[in-house]
């Protein structure tokens, strides 16, 4: 049978230059909301259940000059390509080729760290791609355990994948962490900062002034933390997305 609701979570309308907002229900959400997709290049109307959806887009569309603003600033990503410079772990890496190597490898020299790979164009990519996955599961793994025994909690099941936007998420019924893994380009704090914010989530699972309590019990006052993933997020984000690409 036909749903007779006007609008369907995941359905794309067509905005200007191009652009679409995606509608998306969040049971958890409070209030109807607009965010920004860097990576896929998009609006994203938030509603707390599929009937307020209409809403959303109302609201969307009374914010469509700040919506394509937002969209037409959200910066160009970094090719990962020989010469590239990324950020990472708070400082910087450059990326070299070097011809018949199986895989990426990190390498410290006097001056500086490189990521140093063989394969060419995509296959290029992906192996320092693979590389930084690997780097962050390391780091993130490490930090977890730590503010897990901070708390007396039980081990959990980490993941490490490429969200859209987000930086984490934990569902405590089943004790699953998932992070991103662009995190490891940000500074060490940032990354233990958002190790306890999801670890923090098995003892409250929601934004609550008893949760914030927990998370400053681990990393002390998390604003600054916060406020480094709200100015560099976006980039980061769209590291390895070439110019016009979502």
């Amino acid at each position: 049978m036909k749903s007779s609701l006007p609008y369907r979570t995941g359905e794309r309308l067509p905005l200007e230059g191009g652009h679409a907002l995606r509608l998306s229900v969040n049971p958890r959400a409070r209030r109807i909301s607009i965010r920004i997709d860097t990576r896929a290049g998009e609006a994203v109307a938030v509603a707390p259940s599929e009937r307020r959806l209409g809403d959303a887009v109302a609201f969307a569309r009374s914010r469509t000059d700040w919506i394509m603003e937002r969209l037409s600033a959200r910066p160009d990503g970094t090719v990962l390509e020989p010469g590239a410079v990324l950020p990472f772990r708070g400082a910087s890496v450059r990326l070299e080729a070097v011809p018949g190597a199986a895989s990426a490898r990190l390498i410290e020299g006097a001056d500086g760290p490189r990521i140093v790979s063989g394969g060419e164009g995509q296959a290029f990519a992906r192996r320092v791609t693979n590389l930084l996955r690997r780097t962050a599961r390391a780091a993130l793994e490490a930090r977890t355990s730590i503010h897990l025994r901070a708390l007396g909690q039980g081990p959990v099941t980490v993941t490490i994948n490429d969200p859209a936007s987000r930086w984490g998420s934990c569902t405590p019924r089943s004790r699953s962490i998932r992070y991103s893994w662009r995190v490891i380009m940000a500074p060490p704090a940032v990354l233990d900062y958002l190790a306890a914010h999801e670890v923090a989530h098995l003892v409250h699972a929601d934004h609550s002034p008893s949760y914030w309590s927990v998370v400053r019990r681990l990393v002390g006052d998390p604003t600054p933390f916060r406020a480094w993933l709200r100015e560099h997020g976006a980039a980061l984000h769209a590291i390895g997305r070439r110019t016009g690409e979502p």
